[in-house]
């Protein structure tokens, strides 16, 4: 009788262990499996989005037909307009200019009489909606190498990080250099996860781009942009090929444009200092088409594109008359639209608030 007693309690012993055994297996799988991470928070569900994913999924899937390694997961992204915003309400290199003539008071009385004719062009534009002269933004380009041209790499630097602490003006709780699009600032993150090389190919001077984006992690080489000459600061009249710089000297800028990069200057870029054909392109106007096509060429992958549109007048300004226009024409050539009115929670952050204009 003792011995079945004994026995039992053993069984029993041995039962109670089993149970507490699992529990505790099934709880600690339950801790190694983290729930997958939410990378758009501050979007709606949306076709773009889902278009998106979608598209990210399938390529990054070795099972897939559409698999592409991670060296060739390579994606273009303009920046003005398609995220940063068009504020005051153009470029920031516009307004930008726009200071630099007609208000430094460390330069705007040595300004070039084209230099400031461009920068009244740009304010006679934003304050009474004057038409800009015809190709404006290769005026601009060379009155810009020309209003910053002797200053050094570094100078230039901290000049337009200076300029980007002023508020924005038109809204209320936020500076110029803040003014990023922070749904498209989630697309980065969700492509970096994923195996992803961005770079910014933009139409705004390079260096401007990259004292811009530098706070969002975006490496400076990997920012291409309009360009101007470089030179030693002692090299003079030398063309570089004769010029041997010395350890002593430093780079400034030169009033000598390089390229002003749009179109099909972007795809020029994007081959030279890339190297390879995008499978993911992102851009706003049709300064960004020809990048977009370029993306659509490629024939090794399966690629795709994506046009935002400002359609937003609440939250942000926008012509909505232009953006209805974009959009269909956008949809015809095959690019996938992101609507920043439906499909952004947010454009700049809730605490940002749209205002009226201030040019006092």
């Amino acid at each position: 009788m003792k011995k079945n007693l004994f026995l039992t309690m053993v069984l029993m012993c041995i039962f109670a262990q089993g149970l507490v055994f699992t529990a505790c297996s099934s709880k600690d799988d339950e801790q190694t499996e983290a729930p997958a991470k939410e990378y758009f928070t501050l979007w709606n569900d949306c076709e773009a989005l889902r278009t998106l994913k979608g598209y990210v999924e399938d390529v990054t899937n070795p099972d897939s037909k559409n698999f592409i390694p991670e060296e060739d997961r390579i994606a273009t992204f303009d920046m003005d307009g398609t995220f940063v915003g068009e504020l005051y309400p153009t470029y920031f290199e516009y307004n930008m200019l726009e200071y630099r003539a007609l208000d430094d008071p460390t330069y705007k009385d040595q300004a070039p009489d084209d230099v400031r004719e461009a920068a009244q062009n740009i304010r006679d534009f934003v304050r009474e909606g004057k038409k800009l002269p015809d190709h404006f933004d290769m005026v601009h380009a060379r009155a810009a190498a020309k209003a910053y041209a002797g200053m050094t790499i570094a100078e230039f630097h901290d000049y337009v990080l200076n300029y980007a602490k002023k508020p924005a003006n038109g809204f209320k709780g936020m500076t110029y250099g803040e003014s990023f699009y922070k749904p498209m600032l989630e697309v980065f993150n969700y492509l970096k996860a994923n195996g992803f090389t961005y770079y910014v190919v933009s139409g705004s001077d390079r260096f401007i781009c990259r004292a811009l984006v530098e706070s969002i992690g975006i490496e400076p080489n990997r920012v291409i942009g309009m360009d101007v000459c470089l030179s030693s600061n002692k090299q003079g009249e030398n063309v570089g090929v004769d010029y041997t710089m010395g350890k002593e000297e430093y780079l400034v800028r030169t009033d000598s444009l390089i390229i002003k990069n749009l179109k099909t200057n972007k795809v020029r870029q994007i081959s030279q200092e890339i190297g390879k054909i995008p499978v993911l392109s992102f851009g706003n106007s049709s300064g960004d088409q020809a990048m977009h096509n370029y993306c659509l060429s490629n024939k090794q992958y399966r690629t795709a594109t994506f046009m935002l549109v400002a359609d937003d007048d609440e939250r942000d300004h926008a012509d909505l008359a232009e953006g209805a226009k974009r959009e269909a024409k956008w949809r015809e050539n095959g690019y996938t639209v992101i609507s920043m009115k439906n499909d952004f929670k947010t454009i700049y952050g809730y605490s940002v608030e749209k205002t009226k204009f201030d040019f006092e």
